[in-house]
């Protein structure tokens, strides 16, 4: 049963709320009732007529709500209502659910509002027991179909209702297999599979009444949207818990009935590429359950013109028929049934960014959609596929083993075969390949946590390139020529055996697998992919600039449109090589005269940095921030200093003197709580000497680049960390007497602002832009002083808790707590607007990336965010989204 901590709802429903529609009632515009499922199935017998998509009904989300609110137990009414739907589905049919002589068989399947592939469950072949086993053997006249499908059923509802572990099922088919010498399940003949199936009931007790059989299989797909895999699943799709899922009941129809039958999926258009041929996966003599799960290997659906002609034709005109109505690229389930096609589902595909991509460009130019629509079909989150790194083309490696071009993009790393290791490898920031026969929806964290997966069955449209393709994770399938040992955690091609910790590499776009260090290249932007960002560059309003404190970050970030740093954050400057001793010695200062002398030596390294920064961004703004973390952070930790003195001591060595010198400095600057104590504007205050070089250094890299090269960037200089607006006012005479010393003119050469991170500044706003040309939110440090939330302890200790819990739906630093942060920032942008109507108002934190949070920021006054550089082309296409929606 499920976890009753789930409920949605207070309090038991009506006995009156109707739980059950008839395919008949529903359309496209009931996914939220009906679930995506059910609400496309309805949908789509509208559009094919009914004769060409089985009957059925569906049980809506509120049902599934109702009975997590209730702990696991059916509300009211559900049941009758149920009973009345079969009776018409019954007498549609002209058969009866479970007959012995002419039995109604029907599929129980999950339907989630948003498509959740794999991670909910499914029951086929429902209505079989001893009797009408019997009875379709006898119609059909065709015995090895009807123990076929009683066998499957008995397996699934074993594994799915009864939670009994599917590598029983799978030994006892192996050993059937290896008893009578065949290879195929296809060739196993009616005794084996009557042997099968009552091997298999001895597992549990196996219900023969149809109607339990249809009661146990709703509630367990209700159950399982609680559980585990399709958790993790919403945790990382950002998908809320409390929707719940509709369960669809629908008449089967049979691929596993000879030759002239089979099962497929099938897309509209290439759902790797996006390419605007029909693609997809099908098997003959099989159910649909063989082609998704990864079990057996696929036949390309372009074979199916050559085994099944008719229906091939068929299905390319439903393929188009379907997209133009739905206006987005579709994925397809499809059954023959001895010559005779029926379309069982379709959804909107999910696809890999480069697919999603080609399609927007290519409905635009079939003026299937306008720009606004094409650009509204693509999740901007998914983008950064493209961003990742693909093999190197003049690199010359050995293929081990070739498989399926699954999903884009490549990824190197140790092996690894279960999910829990690429998890634990990943908390330890280690690469890893999930490497499997097969997956199944359990392995879906170890899909997030891994670089890359690899299998050696399956297809595209196996459980493992689906779901890798929806998280822009490299995968190739089908590699069957590795041998996949699990017990032993051994993988073996020829000669070569590999295990657990072995390095390979897998290209998702080729389906090459590698032994070789093949060296990943940083992919540019296709031709697709610019006319996208072209077209969202004239949809949005937002500003998109980079954060970015290296020549090299400044210049991959104006690559990908970014229209200025927002931010760069002079203290990395500080740590690079050769600098950390040098800022030291600044620290250890014994007073401000030395601290003058040693600064000068920083003076001409931090006019280098601006000047690369500079020559990047000419002609654009670049924000630079002062130096914002407290001077400890440039000195080692306490204890091991104290640590280098006892040795010290006890040797009698030379160094002693200075080690005890920098202990007791250490030890001055040491602070109960670094975050909040001597940082930001306070140091400027503290040490004016500190903010002085810093400024100075930007005056001369400025003045260096314009007369260089006759043009130099907007300069914004931002004061850190300001609660006060006495503060400002002190570091912006620093400044501007700093800036104005060698002749560059304020308002015109550089301006003056603040990060906005406190909540005292979003609350005093008006009071502090009397001191600002512009404020930049400070996102990242706004989350933790506005929630007292420390990031680097919170996210890996109660986070997950916290959204376990529902207290929380997301992790606050990774998309902007709207109700409480989000409302600071409206706060403070909107005093500060009304103090000075020309203040320019910026993000800067993680969320600046991140498409919720901006769409949040477009409609909050914003002018701009910032974001790291493979984020810039995200955030111009979710700028453009925002503006489309608003």
């Amino acid at each position: 049963m499920s976890d009753p901590s789930v409920a949605a709802a207070s309090s038991a429903p009506d006995a009156a709320v109707k739980y059950v529609y008839d395919f008949a009632e529903g359309s496209r515009d009931m996914s939220e009732l009906l679930g995506g499922k059910g609400a496309n199935v309805a949908e789509m017998t509208r559009v094919l007529g009914a004769e060409r998509v089985p009957a059925g009904f569906t049980i809506t989300t509120e049902a599934c709500v109702a009975y997590m609110a209730a702990g696991g137990e059916e509300p009211p009414g559900l049941s009758e209502q149920v009973a009345d739907a079969l009776d018409r589905l019954e007498e549609h049919t002209g058969k009866r659910l479970g007959d012995a002589e002419d039995p109604l068989l029907v599929s129980v399947r999950s339907g989630a509002r948003e498509s959740m592939p794999g991670m909910l469950d499914t029951v086929l072949n429902l209505g079989l027991n001893d009797e009408s086993v019997e009875g379709l053997a006898a119609v059909t006249e065709n015995p090895r179909f009807a123990w076929d499908s009683y066998r499957r059923f008995v397996q699934m509802f074993g594994n799915v209702v009864r939670g009994v572990a599917g590598e029983r099922f799978e030994e006892q088919i192996a050993r059937v297999k290896r008893e009578r010498g065949v290879r195929l399940d296809t060739e196993l003949d009616v005794d084996a599979l009557r042997e099968l199936t009552r091997a298999f009931r001895s597992f549990y007790d196996f219900p023969q009444d149809p109607q339990e059989q249809l009661r146990q299989a709703i509630d367990a797909v209700f159950d399982s949207w609680t559980g585990e895999r399709a958790v993790s699943y919403r945790r990382i799709n950002r998908i809320p818990d409390d929707w719940g899922t509709a369960v669809n009941v629908q008449q089967m129809v049979f691929g596993n009935k000879g030759d002239t039958s089979g099962s497929g999926v099938a897309f509209s258009r290439d759902e790797v590429t996006g390419a605007p041929e029909p693609s997809g996966d099908f098997l003959a003599n099989a159910q649909g359950e063989d082609v998704v799960s990864g079990v057996r290997n696929t036949r390309d659906i372009t074979e199916l013109a050559d085994v099944m002609p008719d229906a091939h034709k068929q299905l390319m005109e439903i393929l188009r028929t379907l997209e133009r109505h739905y206006k987005d690229m579709q994925d397809t389930e499809f059954t023959v049934e001895e010559g005779r096609l029926y379309m069982l589902q379709t959804r909107d595909a999910k696809r890999p960014a480069q697919a999603a991509v080609r399609f927007a460009v290519d409905a635009v130019k079939e003026e299937l959609l306008t720009r606004e629509e094409a650009l509204m079909t693509i999740d901007a989150d998914r983008l950064d596929a493209l961003l990742h790194p693909t093999f190197d083309p003049s690199f010359e490696y050995d293929v081990l083993a070739q498989g399926v071009a699954a999903s884009p993009g490549a990824a190197k790393g140790e092996i690894v075969f279960t999910a829990a290791e690429a998890v634990e490898a990943a908390a330890h920031k280690r690469a890893v390949i999930l490497v499997r026969p097969f997956t199944e929806a359990d392995d879906v964290a170890g899909f997030h946590a891994a670089r890359g997966i690899l299998t050696s069955e399956g297809g595209k449209a196996s459980h493992a390139a689906l779901v890798a393709r929806g998280m822009g994770r490299p995968c190739v399938s089908g590699a069957s020529t590795l041998e996949i040992d699990l017990g032993a955690e051994q993988v073996k091609v020829g000669d070569v055996v590999l295990g657990r910790g072995d390095r390979i590499a897998i290209d998702g776009s080729t389906g090459a697998v590698t032994l070789d260090d093949v060296p990943l290249v940083q992919p540019r932007v296709s031709g697709e992919f610019e006319t996208v960002l072209g077209w969202a560059d004239g949809l949005r309003r937002l500003g998109v600039r980079t954060n970015a404190d290296t020549p090299d970050d400044a210049i991959r970030a104006r690559e990908f449109g970014a229209e200025g740093i927002g931010l760069c954050r002079t203290e990395h400057m500080f740590l690079a090589e050769g600098r950390a001793e040098k800022m030291r010695a600044v620290i250890l200062a014994a007073d401000e005269d030395e601290r003058r002398e040693r600064l000068a030596e920083l003076r001409p390294l931090q006019q280098d940095d601006f000047e690369g920064l500079f020559d990047a961004m000419r002609g654009l703004p670049v924000t630079i921030r002062l130096l914002d973390p407290p001077l400890h952070e440039f000195l080692p930790a306490r204890l091991d200093v104290q640590h280098e003195v006892e040795r010290a001591r006890s040797e009698q060595s030379d160094d002693l003197e200075e080690l005890e010198t920098l202990l007791e400095r250490v030890s001055a600057l040491e602070e109960t709580n670094p975050m909040l104590g001597t940082r930001g504007c306070r140091l400027g205050i503290l040490y004016p000497e500190i903010y002085e070089m810093q400024v100075e250094a930007i005056a001369l890299a400025f003045a260096a680049v314009r007369e260089r090269s006759g043009e130099a960037p907007d300069l914004e200089i931002m004061i850190p960390l300001v609660d006060y607006e006495k503060e400002l006012e002190l570091m912006r005479e620093l400044v501007v007497r700093t800036m104005t010393e060698p002749g560059l003119a304020e308002g015109k050469d550089f301006t003056v602002g603040t990060m906005i991170e406190l909540p005292r500044a979003c609350l005093q706003a008006d009071r502090i832009a009397e001191f600002a040309d512009f404020f930049s939110f400070g996102t990242n440090d706004l989350t933790q002083t506005a929630l007292g939330f420390s990031r680097d302890d919170v996210e890996g200790k109660f986070i997950p808790i916290y959204i376990e819990r529902k207290i929380v739906d997301r992790s606050p630093f990774d998309t902007i707590d709207a109700p409480g942060v989000g409302q600071l920032v409206r706060m403070g942008a909107w005093l500060g607007r009304k103090a000075k109507l020309d203040l320019q108002l910026g993000v800067c934190g993680e969320h600046g990336g991140d498409p919720t949070s901006i769409d949040f920021f477009h409609n909050s006054g914003i002018d701009y965010v910032s974001c790291s550089p493979f984020r810039v082309p995200i955030a111009r296409v979710a700028a453009a989204q925002a503006a489309v929606r608003a």
